[in-house]
């Protein structure tokens, strides 16, 4: 999707996780970690993470909103 916006990983300023098991992500905390360097690199944006009841997708575990700004 960034790239379809002429944009990279780099570009996002905010990112929003929804999170049906809080406990899960913490015992994968690591894995998670390993995965978000690889895609993203080590660029920190705001972040924040909410734990749901449910995602509109059953077997989705975590939904992820990001907003990305590409400068002109």
């Amino acid at each position: 999707v960034l790239a379809e916006g002429g944009a990279e990983p780099r570009h996002i300023v905010s990112m929003t996780w929804y999170l049906v098991d809080k406990k899960d992500y913490h015992e994968r905390l690591r894995d998670i970690g390993r995965v978000y360097r690889e895609v993203i690199g080590r660029h920190f944006p705001a972040m924040a993470a909410v734990q749901v009841v449910a995602l509109m997708e059953d077997r989705a575990k975590v939904e992820i909103q990001a907003t990305a700004v590409v400068p002109e």
